[in-house]
């Protein structure tokens, strides 16, 4: 699967996620600010243009709110709940985790990082992977779930409910997202 391996300070500092931030003296276009807001959900969570569209198109078909069931929809990636859970510092430490077969969810291994966990579900660790100290460095760091909508007990973690949109990443304009695609 493809993804993207170039230089992620780069593309962080164009999106206006680094704190050194250079001021542009050109104008930026409302279509252009929609297409920033969108390249930057994507680079957050690691996923490509056509799965995201993809993502897009099934929330969009829901009759509930667009952005926030687009928003659920990321959050929920099993790389995502992975780092949310504090196994990994990063989401491609935790991507790397899944696609390395070392995430279980209901004690059934699962190494796909697009799998969309659902409430009740169970995510653990497999114990060879807990001889690495960059996931015991991990497990250490965050004692408990940054995410209320996730509960941890050592190395195991649940997903008790849907997360709400106060509880997501705060950094996404879903409107201006919802505003690309509707052009």
């Amino acid at each position: 699967m493809a993804r993207f391996r170039g230089p992620y300070h780069k593309k962080a500092k164009k999106l206006g996620l680094s704190l050194e931030q250079t001021l542009r003296s050109r104008k930026v276009s409302d279509y252009g600010l929609r297409l920033k807001e969108k390249q930057k959900a994507k680079y957050i969570f690691g996923v490509l243009e056509g799965q995201f569209r993809k993502y897009f198109e099934n929330s969009s078909k829901n009759k509930e709110n667009t952005g926030l069931i687009l928003m659920q929809t990321l959050e929920r990636r099993l790389d995502n709940v992975v780092h949310r859970l504090g196994f990994a510092k990063t989401r491609m430490q935790a991507r790397q985790l899944v696609s390395h077969c070392h995430v279980l969810i209901d004690e059934k291994l699962v190494n796909i990082p697009s799998f969309q966990v659902e409430p009740g579900q169970t995510i653990t660790l497999s114990k060879k992977i807990l001889e690495n100290p960059h996931v015991l460095e991990a497990l250490a760091q965050k004692e408990e779930a940054a995410a209320i909508w996730l509960t941890r007990d050592g190395i195991i973690g649940k997903v008790l409910r849907l997360p709400q949109r106060e509880e997501m990443e705060q950094s996404i304009d879903e409107k201006l997202i919802i505003e690309y695609y509707s052009r």
